[in-house]
């Protein structure tokens, strides 16, 4: 064999052997494995959920009263402080009351005068109604006297001439008791307009509720009906919340209200927290055209104060409820094709399945395609995870 020939053999040989070893060193690799792969767990469920509507709610006082002034006059006492909450009746303001105990007493003494004129006038009434009456019997004696032609005609005449005459005093009299009395009816009202008036100089709260900003101060002179109020009241026990949704949700709404009443619940912006549960009250009678939703209104109770006027939450309304399937919201997870989740196995590994997602609730999200219930999907851990990965289920956290 020549020298050639013995090279290529020997490197034909190296060759083989360099082969070999290389298919036991890629065996061996395939041999090892990679560890589980810790992760939580959560299940999916079939359960009864609530379907709702949701907006974006502003809370509105339920009443709100601007005080002003009805009289013009100077202010001398502020019974309350700015924020206070006030009762139906407190005492808030007090106006200098003595212009008005003034004008009260002068109309007082112009009433008494009427009620004197009408007293006389009607004493009048009284002795000329007498003398009427004996003017009559001399009259019916004369008439007999005269027709025995016992006194000559002209005293029957003027005896009956002054009769007459008599009668119309009375008249007279009677119209001057209708005027003293008109006199003293309006007398009577210029009384009752004055204490009206001084009745103003003390402002009382006309609602229950909590005081604004205050505008004026001792000292200060108040025009009667000024443009501005001194005070705003409003009242928050209950209290309004305002929201709109679309008007292709007014049909259930209208259906679903006369089965009976609508819980709304109200939420800080963009969180779970429950801050008040109330009621629908209020829908409105009309479409926005230019929006294309429609005006509602809540009413919650309020007892703590938890909802401030002008305050904006996150409002759900519940219509009704249905059976649904539902995952941790953290399970879900999204993809170039999509939302999906990672299916644990029971041969503990994982798959990817895609999912069609509903409503979210919460920490909860309505699942409407891909999933069934009592599989169990990773809630936590998913970037370490891919297709056939090997899982280990961590223990749950403690609350």
């Amino acid at each position: 064999m020549t020298a050639r020939h013995l090279t290529f053999a020997a490197w034909a040989l190296g060759a083989l052997l360099l082969l070999a070893a290389c298919s036991d060193n890629a065996a061996g690799k395939a041999r090892v494995q990679l560890p589980p792969v810790p992760v939580s767990l959560g299940d999916v469920v079939e359960k009864s959920i609530p379907v709702q509507l949701t907006a974006v709610g502003n809370a509105q006082p339920y009443t709100s009263v601007g005080i002003k002034s009805q009289i013009n006059g100077q202010l001398v006492e502020v019974r309350f402080k700015e924020g206070q909450d006030v009762q139906r009746g407190d005492l808030l303001f007090v106006i200098d009351p003595r212009p008005f105990e003034a004008a009260l007493r002068q109309t007082e003494a112009a009433l008494n005068q009427r009620q004197a004129e009408v007293r006389q006038a009607q004493a009048t009434v009284e002795r000329d109604t007498a003398q009427l009456a004996n003017a009559r019997v001399q009259e019916r004696r004369y008439r007999e006297l005269v027709a025995k032609e016992l006194i000559a005609r002209e005293q029957y005449d003027q005896l009956n001439t002054n009769m007459a005459a008599m009668e119309a005093t009375v008249e007279a009299d009677k119209a001057a008791v209708e005027n003293a009395r008109a006199a003293l009816q309006a007398a009577q009202a210029n009384v009752d307009n004055a204490r009206l008036q001084l009745g103003y100089t003390t402002i009382r709260a006309p609602i229950d509720g909590r005081t604004g900003n205050l505008l004026v101060q001792n000292g200060n002179i108040l025009k009667a009906n000024d443009d501005n109020p001194i005070v705003v009241i409003n009242q928050i026990h209950p209290i309004y919340v305002s929201f709109a949704v679309p008007e292709q949700h007014l049909a259930d709404i209208k259906k679903y209200r006369a089965a009976g009443m609508l819980k709304v619940v109200a939420r800080p912006p963009r969180q779970q927290e429950t801050l008040a549960t109330g009621e629908l009250t209020f829908v409105n009678n009309t479409v926005d055209l230019t929006t294309a939703t429609i005006q509602l209104k809540a009413t919650f109770a309020n007892q703590d104060n938890v909802l401030w006027p002008g305050q904006f939450v996150d409002v759900s309304m519940v219509l009704t409820s249905r059976t649904a399937i539902v995952v941790p919201s953290q399970a879900i997870q999204p993809g170039q094709q999509g939302p999906y989740v990672f299916v644990v196995k029971p041969d503990q590994t994982v798959e990817t399945r895609q999912i069609t997602p509903g409503v979210r609730l919460g920490a909860e999200t309505i699942v409407e395609k891909g999933l069934k219930p009592s599989e169990r999907v990773v809630t936590d851990g998913q970037l370490r995870l891919v297709p056939g990965s090997r899982i280990e289920a961590r223990p749950p956290k403690a609350s």
